[in-house]
């Protein structure tokens, strides 16, 4: 590690908790220089749906590069993009009568929240946003205005405008955070101007893996619809079917003006994101939202090819069951370990525990690594161990996964 001791920024954050030097990775593992092999519960922070390395797509990238595909082109018209947006058309949105615009923002999410944030503004002509707690939006100015994390709004360096945070679902306990919403909104001496967007996720991922129920986001679109307030999900870490389903609003049968996606969209974890906005609201000048790297075409390839996962039910079915055998095991943890004043939260492959005595999770988190488990904590005060295994993982690879986190409970807990 100390060529990243000595050349690297103090900003680097994973490879303080992953003290080695990773060098080969294929479905759920990861291999370092030393020949030690890990389990990854981690996937990239969910950029990783698919595993590392999948055949199918890393094959489509070899041939596309070898016969000199475009690699680079802004937004002009390339095959690989008119490829995409066909087959995003045909498999994801047509079956589930959504009828979006696709736009490239640029590749990362934070640049799909950017552009969700000023489409918003620019068609209601209001500046105000409602966020939640909690809330993780992405590190650039405007996603930070609407993130709930002191540590990373401090980073801004700035005062952080136009936004108002609310209550998420479950934030007030005993109160209806609903009501609370709906008060400011309609008290004209509340200080809350009207908004020109709500943006949430349906379960927070950075903020603690807090999930909303299914009630509580369609009253907050019913409240979008009652007062001409435009509904941004932020699916950029519990879309491309983390939670069970390609959305994770999809259960709740929500219909957002605006939806961004980021992280797994692009396959195999090349950058790519997506804002896909209600045709209506579409309301750009050319150009009016661009980047150099919106047109990353071996994303495009990667893409199309993962799109192959979501041609029937088959693959949604198998991640919400093994969705169902994470929680069950994590609710028998919490019942066995009671020293962890645990919580079991989240839905499909998007869950953690939440533990109440401090620095446990962490403490957790780092057993896991010396014992060949990657896996992360989140959380303000990062008090959730948080699973994140690939959709594709395979029964043997999520027990195995399992077993070494309740080891590493034990160990911690008893030493």
């Amino acid at each position: 590690m100390k060529v990243f001791d000595e050349l690297e920024s103090a900003v680097r954050s994973y490879s303080r908790n992953w003290p080695t030097v990773f060098e080969k990775s294929k479905g759920y593992k990861l291999w370092d220089e030393d020949g030690n092999e890990y389990i990854d519960f981690f996937s990239g922070a969910g950029a990783l749906n698919y595993g590392h390395n999948h055949d199918k797509m890393q094959e489509k990238i070899i041939d596309y590069i070898q016969q000199n595909g475009i690699t680079h082109s802004l937004d002009m018209g390339t095959t690989a993009r008119k490829t995409f947006l066909q087959r995003f058309h045909d498999v994801i949105l047509k079956p589930r009568n959504l009828d979006y615009k696709v736009m490239f923002p640029g590749p990362t999410g934070t640049n799909a929240v950017e552009s969700a944030l000023k489409i918003a503004r620019k068609v209601t002509g209001r500046e105000t946003v409602i966020s939640f707690t909690n809330a993780f939006h992405g590190m650039t100015i405007g996603s930070l205005s609407v993130t709930g994390n002191a540590f990373k709004r401090h980073g801004a360096g700035i005062p952080l405008h136009h936004s108002v945070s609310m209550p998420f679902d479950g934030y007030m306990e005993g109160h209806d955070s609903i009501s609370y919403l709906e008060m400011f909104l309609e008290d004209k001496g509340s200080g809350v101007a009207l908004p020109a967007a709500i943006i949430l996720e349906t379960v927070q991922g950075e903020g603690g893996v807090n999930t909303a129920s299914f009630e509580w986001l369609k009253k907050v679109e019913e409240i979008c619809r009652r007062w001409g307030i435009l509904l941004i999900v932020d699916d950029v870490q519990a879309g491309c079917g983390r939670t069970g389903t390609f959305f994770s609003f999809e259960p709740a049968g929500l219909q957002p003006d605006v939806v961004c996606l980021s992280k797994s969209i692009g396959g195999i974890g090349l950058p790519m994101a997506l804002t896909l906005i209600k045709p209506e609201y579409d309301q750009w000048g050319p150009g009016e939202h661009n980047g150099t790297f919106r047109g990353n075409n071996l994303a495009f390839v990667a893409a199309t090819e993962a799109l192959s996962f979501w041609k029937d039910d088959s693959f949604s079915i198998s991640v919400r069951e093994k969705g169902e055998k994470v929680r069950a095991t994590l609710e028998v943890l919490v019942e066995k370990y009671p020293e962890l004043q645990g919580e079991a939260r989240g839905r499909g492959l998007m869950q953690g525990i939440a533990c109440g005595p401090e620095g446990l999770a962490s403490q957790i988190c780092r057993d896991a690594f010396e014992s060949g488990l990657i896996i992360e904590t989140s959380g303000p005060e990062d008090e959730v161990v948080k699973l994140l295994p690939p959709l594709t993982i395979d029964e043997e690879g999520l027990t195995l996964g399992l077993n070494i986190l309740e080891k590493s409970i034990q160990h911690v807990l008893h030493h």
